[in-house]
């Protein structure tokens, strides 16, 4: 398997793809918009995909604070088991968001740990870029 990314993102997703059992994986923004998605979902699958992980994410968070008794919560990932196998949820410090799944054979313990090792990855690699000036251009 190998991803398709609507940018230079692949490296994201393909040691995802490298769990045993893990079927298909998505980079996406915490809005629901698609940054890059692996070859076993189609495009409109990935789409859909992203939209659902971001009312799910949503979700979590106002279910978190109401549970606290909070306003406000920010989740550090959410795990979903099924019969058809486990999703796993992983926002970003930055705005992203990745999501796996992994078929019942999936060991969760491995695929959340490779998933929160790409978003560490994808966190540091977002300090890393230069900083931009206000006008969206090289600092001055």
């Amino acid at each position: 398997m190998t991803s398709r990314d609507t940018g230079d993102m692949a490296w994201v997703l393909e040691p995802i793809l490298q769990v045993p059992h893990v079927v298909a994986a998505v980079l996406l923004t915490r809005d629901g918009l698609v940054k890059g998605y692996t070859d076993a979902l189609s495009r409109p699958s990935a789409e859909r995909v992203a939209a659902i992980t971001s009312t799910v994410q949503g979700a979590c968070r106002t279910a978190a604070a109401a549970f606290a008794d909070r306003d406000r919560a920010e989740v550090r990932q959410v795990v979903i088991e099924s019969d058809h196998g486990y999703v796993l949820i992983v926002p970003t410090d930055h705005g992203t968001c990745v999501a796996a799944y992994g078929d019942p054979e999936a060991r969760l313990d491995l695929l959340g740990h490779r998933v929160h090792s790409q978003v560490a990855r994808l966190g540091e690699k977002t300090m890393a870029a230069a900083p931009r000036g206000t006008d969206g251009g090289a600092p001055t």
